[in-house]
This record gives structure tokens, sequence and C-alpha cells, in this order.
């Protein structure tokens, strides 16, 4: 279809661009930025009928880019009227548009009839071809030659390319009038070049124009083809087509040929071969060779305009920076390791001799596999830090993974690379890192895993930590199995009840539990106090934390755990003292005389007195020569007043209180446990924030109470053995703002009411755990160490345990059980009469009733 058979409108919105010019034929985007160019979108295209039916000018602005302003700026008197086969619209970062206009024909402005909002003129249409259609002579010649051209510059490029035979077959379909414009759109030529083809509006100067920027096209492919038949094979490059784009808005248009590739990067080739040379030279095993020889064949072969270019690339250095083969030597000397364990942390006996079991055994045996430990403990207890220093004693390097809030299955097996964005995984992330296959991995606070859409990332460790699996370890970015035997997994959390059975299968747990009061104060003196006084500029010239005031910190400043209140604490003292050391260097002189001068006023004075006054105030103004000693008093003017006061002897001035032992996934916890009774129908009412297990052991603890009230003479507040007749019990928890389960509260519960119905107090220096059935019988519980140590800060001195958790006394320090009286129960009656001084007072009531008798 020729140009004769467009016909535009006589008036035409005119859209200014300085993006390009737009010739007949073609295709182009163009930006819609402008407020003139937005209020022509807005008004024509996004409005009223079809906008494909809508016709606009386009006008290259090339003379005034500024085209916000007020003024309409020049025109270029000729111009393309087009169609906007596509509109897309954007909000960010400002309101803009971006259109896909189809040029149609040239036109003449006549006049601009009106500027604002947006120009509209009253055009002519060129493009009237009708008299060329026949044409002779030198048209008809310039035609031929045109055409010749254009056929030799095509089959120049790649044929095998299908838009290559498309744009072939069009040159032979397409009318001879139509080419320059089309093929001048296609070729690489300057904004100024195809300025001069829009105006050209005659044929034959179309024709002249047109010819020579085809023959500089066709000379550029022909030195191309020259610099690459010099070339090895592996390093050719096909020239092809960048982007073709078909008209399919208006029949019998062409096609749209933005633009022909021909640059050739020598450096890329010389990399992809150096690549190769690395991938040969990697020992790596035979599956994963195979797979990288296969990449990168297909890379060689593969353009670099392809997205898939550099993701294959990427790939393929990933695969030659893995330590398929690359591992440190383990350092097997036990005795210097146990040396270097006990310098980095003190106590923890049980940890660092399981350290040393497996470095016995690594030195017997070359090829152990590595084991799969898990530091069970509360937080600041060292589990992290003590796997730093088992790297340091093995000499492996270390690598840390915190997986607390991973809930992405893709951050333990890497995302598919079908993905945009794929990367692996953050095990052979940490394994291209350190640069060995034998490293520390520590995965820390692994039972703060989540779960989400995207997986269970908890699921995806179990081929990771299985000693039995993760020989073949498959990362799904890798796509092929790595080695993870030889690297030495540590798991740290702070409870196992919230990590998966299977997942918690697969490692060997090892208790961490909380520090006793000397062993704090040896960490302290060992390692927090010089830290924090390296960290604050201090020496022990300036201040000295003696051990009474460590004691005092940790019993009436902090109850934890761990260390790590500890060492705020100590923080907080050196900071303080930082200021009087610092005060202490500056204005010595002026501070000393202005304090003589508000202190003996306006007296005239001998100027010997002076001089010794001012020396005698300096001396007490300026901090004293000797080291700063913290003791109590300073204690409480930096820290403020003790937080942790012991209050359980006033707590357990009256019948019906108990305290119990509870484990939590911060340490041990003394629980106290209330009682009251008052008139009503029966009703237990239990308060204090409990879990279903809690309020079950109530409810057994009450039971039990009521079958065996006779037995031990036990009667509500109107005589009788019903201990609910007329009778409400209420039971409360304290702390009613922290969630309590667990089913290591029967005993405590049995014992509070006991002394509520009994009218007899408790020892005010007891605690007790463990759990009860209905016949009375004592259960064993677990945190038995954590329940111990919490007992010993509050300076309990008798702990009551059952029966069968008496083995479990042997993780207790001998310098705390020789402080503790550990009583151990079979059955409620052990238990009563252990927590009531002379024992449960059933006997002496027993004889009361029967002298009144």
């Amino acid at each position: 279809m020729g140009s004769s058979a467009i016909q535009i409108p006589s008036r035409l919105p005119l859209l200014l661009t300085n993006e390009g010019v737009l010739l007949p034929g073609s295709s182009m985007r163009i930006s819609v930025e402008t407020w003139r160019n937005i209020q022509l979108v807005k008004s024509r295209l996004l409005k009223g009928t079809s906008v494909r039916s809508t016709i606009i000018g386009v006008i290259p602005n090339t003379k005034d880019p500024d085209s916000d302003s007020q003024e309409l700026p020049h025109l270029h008197r000729i111009g393309t009227a087009g169609i906007a086969v596509q509109i897309v619209g954007s909000n960010w970062p400002k309101p803009h548009y971006t259109l896909l206009i189809t040029g149609l024909c040239r036109f003449h402005i006549v006049e601009v009839l009106k500027e604002k909002p947006y120009p509209v003129a009253e055009v002519e249409q060129l493009d009237r071809l009708e008299q060329y259609t026949n044409g002779i002579g030198e048209l008809s010649e310039l035609s031929q030659q045109f055409y010749k051209y254009a056929i030799q510059l095509v089959e120049m490029l790649d044929m095998s390319v299908p838009v290559v035979a498309k744009l072939r077959h069009l040159l032979d379909s397409l009318p001879k009038e139509t080419l320059p414009d089309i093929l001048a759109s296609i070729i690489r030529t300057s904004t100024n070049e195809k300025l001069q083809i829009l105006d050209a509006v005659g044929l034959e100067e179309r024709f002249k124009k047109t010819i020579p920027l085809l023959v500089r096209q066709i000379e550029g492919l022909k030195l191309l083809q020259k610099t690459q038949k010099s070339k090895p094979n592996d390093e050719k490059r096909v020239v092809t087509i960048r982007s073709i784009r078909r008209n399919n808005q208006i029949p019998g248009r062409p096609l749209h040929l933005d633009a022909v590739e021909e640059e050739d990067d020598d450096d890329d080739g010389d990399d992809i071969v150096m690549l190769e040379k690395k991938i040969k030279s990697t020992n790596m095993p035979e599956q994963a060779m195979k797979v990288c020889i296969k990449e990168i064949k297909r890379l060689k072969k593969m353009p670099q305009s392809m997205p898939e270019f550099a993701l294959t690339r990427n790939y393929l250095e990933l695969m030659v920076e893995l330590p398929w083969n690359k591992s440190t030597t383990d350092r097997l000397d036990l005795r210097a390791a146990r040396v270097l364990l006990d310098s980095d942390h003190y106590a923890m006996q049980k940890l660092k001799q399981r350290v040393l079991e497996y470095l016995a055994v690594r030195q017997l045996k070359n090829n152990l596999k590595g084991p799969i430990l898990c530091f069970v403990g509360p937080p600041g207890v060292g589990k992290t830090s003590v796997g730093r220093s088992i790297a340091k004693t093995l000499g492996r390097e270390f690598y840390r993974i915190a997986l607390g809030g991973v809930c992405d299955q893709s951050d333990i097996r890497g995302h598919r690379r079908t993905y945009v964005g794929s990367m692996p995984g953050r095990i052979v992330n940490g394994l291209k890192t350190v640069g060995v296959n034998n490293p520390v991995f520590l995965l820390d606070e692994i039972d703060k895993l989540g779960k989400s859409l995207q997986g269970d990332p908890a699921a995806a460790l179990l081929e990771v930590l299985d000693p039995e699996q993760n020989h073949s370890f498959t990362d799904h970015y890798l796509n092929v199995s790595f080695d993870l035997s030889q690297v030495l997994f540590i798991a740290t959390a702070n409870t196992t009840a919230t990590i998966p059975p299977a997942l918690l299968d697969r490692m060997e747990l090892i208790q961490v539990p909380g520090y006793i009061q000397e062993e704090k104060i040896e960490i302290a003196h060992r390692h927090l106090i010089p830290k924090q006084l390296e960290l604050h500029g201090l020496t022990p010239q300036q201040i000295q934390i003696p051990q009474e005031a460590t004691e005092d910190i940790i019993s009436r400043y902090t109850r934890e755990a761990g260390v790590r209140s500890l060492e705020r604490k100590i923080g907080a003292i050196c900071r303080a003292v930082a200021v009087k050391v610092a005060e202490g260097q500056h204005g010595v002189t002026k501070s000393s005389r202005s304090h003589v001068t508000e202190k003996e006023g306006k007296e005239s004075v001998p100027e010997e007195t002076k001089d010794e006054s001012i020396t005698d105030t300096t001396e007490l103004a300026l901090p004293p020569e000797l080291p700063i000693v913290i003791d109590r008093r300073a204690l409480k003017d930096i820290l403020g007043a003790p937080i942790y006061e012991m209050e359980v002897s006033q707590r357990l001035s009256q019948p019906g209180v108990a305290i119990g032992l509870a484990w939590t996934p911060l340490g041990g916890e003394i629980m106290f446990v209330e009682a009251s009774r008052m008139e009503g129908e029966g009703q237990l009412t239990l308060t204090g924030q409990l879990g279903d297990v809690m309020k079950e052991s109530a409810h057994l603890a009450i039971s039990w109470l009521r079958s065996n009230a006779k037995k031990y003479h036990l009667t509500n507040a109107a005589g009788s053995f019903d201990l609910l007749d007329n009778t409400d019990i209420h039971l409360h928890f304290p702390a009613g703002a922290v969630t309590k389960d667990g089913p290591s509260a029967g005993v405590t519960i049995v014992t509070c009411l006991a002394s509520l119905f009994s009218g007899h107090l408790v020892r005010s220096d007891v605690a007790m755990t463990g759990e009860i059935t209905l016949r009375g019988l004592v259960l064993p519980v677990g945190g038995i160490k954590d329940k111990v140590l919490a007992a010993h800060r509050a300076s309990l001195k008798r702990v009551i345990l059952p029966k069968r958790n008496e083995k479990d006394l042997d993780e207790i320090p001998a310098n705390m059980r020789e402080d503790l009286d550990f009583v151990t129960a079979f059955c409620l009656d052990d238990v009563l009469n252990a927590a009531f001084d002379g024992g449960f007072p059933a006997e002496s009531r027993h004889s009361i009733l029967n002298s009144k008798l």
C-alpha cells in the first residue's frame, strides 16, 4: 500500500520530541515528560474514541531542548504524521508516558493555530508519490542503484536469523519509493542525517541522500568481516539484528528494524578462554566438570547481548571459585588445644571435653566426618564465642550464619537459575567466602527459624546436617552435589522446644547451663573487666573493681544465667570513671582557683596562705592519683539503687505461699505460688498467664489433697475435711505478664495448698520442682542444673528434687553442692516433710484431736 492511500486531517496536534527523528514507515518510542506533550496525551490519546484512530504530528525539536518553557519553541517546518500503537504510563518518579508511534507520511506546517495547552497546526500532506510510480530516467536509475545496495547489505548479514530472512523478502515485496525511509531508520545514522532525509520531500533527492549512507554501512561490515577472519573460530561473533518489531496495527506497513549490532568485544572473548582454562585446571569432581564443560560450550555460541550470557558466566565463575578440594590442615596438639580453650573460656567443662574428644579421634583417624554439635543454653553464656574458639583451636576458617528469622528455604538451598536474580544459598556462599571445604560453620539461633509460603528452612537443613547425606549436598543454584562431610557444623539454640524433631535427631546436643556466682566472678576478672577497660581507654592504674564489688553487681544488679548484663554494668562503671578522668585532664588550674575564690569569698589573704590554700584545694578537686576503687557506695551512685533485693523471707511470712523452680530459655528462675481461700461454691480460680499443663497440675494437686485430707487432717474454714465445701480457692502465680507453662510446678502447688489448709508456714529457704501423679508420686523433670543455679542465686538453702533426678546432681559444681541441701522425693509425703520445719504437722494435730476426745 503506497503513501497515496493515506489521508491525514488538515489539522493535527503536534508532539515535540528531542529523542530522534521519526521517518515514515518506521516506529519509535518517545518519552512524554513535558507539560505540553502530557496534555496532548491526556486530551487526545487517553480520551475520546479509539487511540489508534487518532493521528498526531511528530516534530523533531532539536534546536530548543528546553520544552518546558512557557513560550512555544521554534518548530521544524516538516514533520511526520503517526499513530500511537502503544501507551505506557507511570507515576514514579514523576508522571510520564512512553508512546510507541508508527510513522505514516510527511507533512508541512502551514500555520500554528493554537499553542496552549498543546500546539495544534494546519498542515499540508506531502509524500504524494503517484507521479513517481512510473518514473523514468535518472529516478529509475537511482531506484535500481539503491535496491542493489540494499540487497548487498542484507546479504552480508546472517541469513539464518529469521528477521534477516524476513527483511530480504520485504525488499522484493515493498514499493521502491518506501525503501529509503525504512532503511535509513535501520542503518546507523546521526540525527542531522535523518533530518536531511526527512526534509527530502522529493523522491529523487531522498534516493541521493540515502545511497551514501548505505555505502558507508556496507564498507563498515566488510571491515568487520575481515577482522573476524583473522581471529580463531571460538572467538568469532555473529552479527545479528538487535531488535525487529512488526507494525501489526497498520495493514501493509513494513517491519521496523531498530539497529544492527556489529560490535565485537575482544576482552570478553579472552575472558571466556581464560575461564575455560581455569575450569580445566580446577580439580573438581567429574560430574561438576561435565556440567561446566557443557555450559562453556553454550557460552561460546551465545550472543553477548542475551541476558543468559551473564547468568551462565556468573555460574561458571562460581564453580571455579568453590573449594572443591582445598582444605586446611588441623592442628592436632591436644595439650595446646586444651590451653587455648581454657584461656578463652572459663568453665564449660563438658563442651571443652567434647572438642578434645573430636581432636583425639581426628589425630588417630584422619578422615573423620565432621560432627554436628548443637549448643543449647540461655543467652549470654558464650555459645557463639566458643564456636569461634573451636575454629581457632583447630586452625580452621570460621563462618557464622545467622538463622534468626530466616523463613525462606532458598536461603539454605539457593534459587534455581531459571529465576531472575537467582543466587546460591548461604551454605555454598559461605564455602566460597572461606575458600576451604573444611571450615567451622556456626549456625546461630537455629531454634528461631521461621516458616512461610517460601518453604520451611528447617526442613532444608535436614540434608545439610545429616552426616550420612551431606557428602552429596545439592544446592539448587549449582545443581551438582558438593561434599560437606568435612565441615564441622556447630548450631546454637536457647531451647530445643521449637526445633523440629527430625532436625533435632541429626544433631548431638550439648547443654550449656548458666554460670554460678563464683564462675561469673572469675569470668568478670579474667575477660570482661580487661575488655571494658580497653574499650573505654582506661588502665588498671586509673580504676580498680575489687571482687566484693563484682559480687554485689552479680547478686544485686543482675539476675541472669549468662554474663551480658554483667558486662553492661561494668561498661557503665567504666563510662562514669572515664568522665572523672577526662575532667581531670582539662582546666586544672582554672577550676581550682575558681573553687578557692568561691570558698574564701572576698576576704584578703596573705600571699603564702593563698598559695597553700590553692594547692590544698587543687588536690581535693582533682581525681586522686591512686586508682579509683569501686565500692558499694560508688556502685549505688553509678548504677542506682539495687534492682534485686532478697525478698524471699518476706514473701513466705504467711501460710499459703511456696517457692517453685522453673526453667526458661533465659535460664532458671525461682517462682512464687500463692493461694487463698474464701467462702464460695467450691470453685478453683487460676491466674498468672498459665498454660494447659500447669492448669492440669493445679487440678491434680487439689484432687490429691482432697483425697488425703483426713490422713493429713486438713480442713476448710468450717472444719470440714471436704476442702471445697462452701469454699473457693484462688491460686495465683505472680508476674502475670509472663506466660508460664511446663510440667514442674505440681509439688509446689501441693505444698502451697497444704500450707494454706494446715495454717503452717513453708520454710523460707526451700525451693522445689517436680511433677505429680494422682496417686501422689513425684515424676522427674528437666533443666535441673539451671533450676539449682536459680535457687543458689536467690540464696536458698534447701532444694527438693524428684528421686529420679538424683543422677543430674553430678552436673552441679562441688562448691554449690556444699552450699545447698538436696532432698530427693519419691512421693508427696517426702516433699511435705522436707518443706515444713519439723516435718509436715499432721502428727501434732492428730495428738491434739485425741487429747480432746
